[in-house]
């Protein structure tokens, strides 16, 4: 290669923390060009007669920064093609550099030599300015690109980027959702130099108190507070992991998964309820519980060596990825017909080969009342079905008949349970072609019935009598008197 570009960093400080090596450099190159002329070095050297060109204006002509950068980019592999280029940029080269990527990145393609020369970083004015030691835990983050999901609480977290007003209340509020807005943070400013200013604010006042610059990081220090770490999935994972280890709970111990499916389903049907009565408060807590059963099944799966958590958040991110091929790759999918047909599709390719039978894991898990609505539905994906609900409900009155014939003739217990099945496997037909959850109509009705009986309880302990006190035909008055209120 011929063409050459080499990268040196302006360090984080002032003159007197530049390497001498890359001062020597930057003294006696004529090709010379700079990502930003805002920093103490470059004041300092130019009072030292420092010939360079900055990029500042091209900041100027663009709205979004990945365009600045390929500005910057383009230039630079253009003019190396006509002689040797230095090119600095603050701090050192390869951190928090996106421009030095590109070139590396693009370099070579182009038949273009980078060369990396060194350069201090602020991480190490960071270090020292905060006296933290980052084999505690420590990790970096751009300011203009967070995310929630990329905080690692207990860990020294130094966040660069951190440029203006606008992207320090990006990051005031990404942070805000995982901790507390009076969390003390640093706004750390020239790290190292003579012009360093380090300013501790309440989280909330992140994008309030000070001037920012293209020098300016904010650090956040270590949670130490064990409830605001309640908000991270890591955490939870080790209360779990305590409940069931040596110093646990002997009930949490001594669960299994056979001991444990009972309240998989009280829990999910508590969930249920709490969504019918939308009520939100509810709804959080239920989810919680739902999610306990799922920590603790994985749990034991990882005390028995059978698998964990881990493994259970693959396969289901997988199996999502896998499944959305509209969303995650590059098949269409126009409306949600087209959705669930491929769906069924992968699905049918993830079993590896035919099944027995088109029924075979269909309404799998579910209660059966459920259970019966999903296998109705597939085998009316093949016709077998009828195309109204008239000669359903005639199916209905035939399996009452059926159901009293039985009791009234033989009254053989399993006959009549059998009977009876027909009769509530024929309701679910009836329910599904009137696109009624049967599941859901019967909770209504449930809590319709607990209002209502509710209701008779405070007349009977209104009237100073208790309801065992009572007549049926009394009892059925005090019924329609709910009735009539709507109860």
């Amino acid at each position: 290669m011929k063409n050459k570009i080499l990268i040196i960093g302006l360090g984080a400080g002032d003159l007197d923390q530049l390497p001498l090596g890359v001062y020597k450099k930057l003294k006696q190159e004529k090709n010379l060009f700079l990502r930003t002329k805002e920093h103490p070095v470059v004041t300092e050297l130019e009072k030292e007669g420092l010939q360079f060109q900055s990029f500042d204006e091209v900041y100027e002509n663009h709205d979004q920064f990945e365009d600045v950068y390929e500005e910057i980019t383009e230039f630079l592999l253009t003019e190396a093609a006509k002689a040797p280029v230095t090119y600095a940029v603050p701090g050192h080269p390869l951190i928090a550099e996106r421009t030095v990527q590109l070139l590396l990145e693009r370099g070579p393609r182009r038949s273009t030599e980078i060369e990396i020369g060194g350069g201090q970083s602020f991480l190490d004015a960071m270090f020292q300015s905060l006296a933290i030691d980052p084999i505690e835990g420590f990790q970096l983050l751009d300011g203009t690109a967070l995310s929630k999901e990329d905080l690692l609480l207990k860990s020294h977290t130094i966040i660069g980027q951190v440029y203006d007003a606008f992207v320090a209340s990006d990051v005031k509020l990404t942070l805000m959702e995982k901790l507390p807005d009076d969390y003390e943070v640093f706004i750390v400013t020239a790290a190292g130099s003579s012009e360093e200013v380090i300013k501790k604010v309440p989280l909330f006042e992140l994008d309030r108190e000070m001037e920012l610059s293209n020098l300016t990081s904010v650090y956040v220090p270590p949670v130490i507070d064990e409830e605001i770490l309640y908000k991270d999935f890591l955490k939870l994972r080790g209360i779990i992991s305590e409940l069931r280890g040596p110093n646990g709970c002997p009930w949490d111990k001594k669960q299994t998964h056979q001991s444990l499916k009972k309240y998989l389903i009280e829990e999910s049907y508590e969930l249920l309820e709490a969504i019918d009565n939308d009520d939100i408060d509810h709804m959080i807590e239920e989810l919680g519980d739902v999610l306990l059963q799922v920590m603790l099944h994985a749990q034991i799966g990882e005390d028995e060596g059978y698998f964990t958590i881990d493994d259970v958040i693959e396969g289901l991110s997988a199996k999502m990825v896998r499944r959305h091929p509209h969303v995650f790759g590059d098949k269409m999918a126009e409306n949600e017909e087209d959705v669930l047909k491929n769906w069924q599709e992968i699905k049918e390719q993830e079993k590896g080969g035919a099944t027995k039978s088109m029924l075979e894991g269909a309404g799998k898990g579910l209660p059966n009342l459920l259970k019966a609505f999903e296998l109705q539905k597939e085998a009316a994906k093949v016709g077998f079905d009828w195309k109204t609900a008239a000669p359903i409900l005639e199916k209905v009155k035939e399996e009452i008949d059926e159901l009293t014939e039985e009791i009234a003739e033989k009254g053989i217990q399993e006959d009549i349970e059998l009977e009876y099945g027909d009769l509530l496997f024929a309701l679910v037909n009836f329910a599904r072609h009137y696109n009624i959850n049967p599941e859901e109509a019967l909770n209504k009705t449930n809590r319709k019935f607990m209002r209502r009986f509710a209701y008779i309880e405070q007349k009977a302990e209104a009237n100073g009598r208790s309801v065992e006190e009572y007549t049926l035909d009394e009892l059925d008055a005090f019924w329609e008197e709910a009735k009539k209120q709507g109860l």
